[in-house]
């Protein structure tokens, strides 16, 4: 089924699973569910615990330190939307807190080349824009690898 929504592809903040994850990014921060019950993280975000069956799962903030697992170079838009981004890297980080926990998020300010397996990273929170949704930005937890100098997205 096709998305359907104006501001496609920025994230849908009114999704009540990951509305929080977003509203938390705003605000520099990085934050997961964790169950109130057995006190694991849930991720991707659910109504209930995979666990325990709980469904008290308050967003928790964590460092936003993590490391690599995986990673791509994206070198060919997948969409229009992506056009000015080429090459940029898509990662996926295991965070400190819980290694069962990875995000997704994109790789920033390195060379991709350099990136090795286990490398540790840190969130970094930019706006997400793209020039098919003109006018419109959405603050996202971006990950470096630690110690890399800032730079734009």
């Amino acid at each position: 089924m096709a998305i359907r929504r104006d501001d496609f592809p920025l994230p849908d903040l009114s999704d009540p699973l990951t509305a929080p994850y977003f509203t938390a990014a705003a605000a520099g921060e990085l934050r997961v569910p964790r169950c109130s019950r057995c006190e694991r993280f849930v991720w991707y975000p659910s109504a209930t615990c995979p666990r325990c069956g709980a469904t008290e799962m308050p967003w928790t903030r964590v460092s936003g330190r993590a490391t690599l697992f995986s990673w791509a170079v994206v070198r060919r838009a997948f969409l229009p939307a992506f056009a000015d981004r080429v090459p940029f890297v898509s990662g996926l980080v295991e965070i400190v807190e819980d290694p069962t926990v990875r995000l997704v998020g994109f790789v920033v300010d390195v060379e991709p080349e350099l990136l090795v397996p286990d490398e540790p990273v840190e969130a970094v929170f930019r706006p997400l824009s793209f020039p098919t949704v003109p006018g419109r930005s959405v603050p996202v937890p971006m990950f470096r690898p630690v110690g890399a100098a800032t730079s734009s997205p």
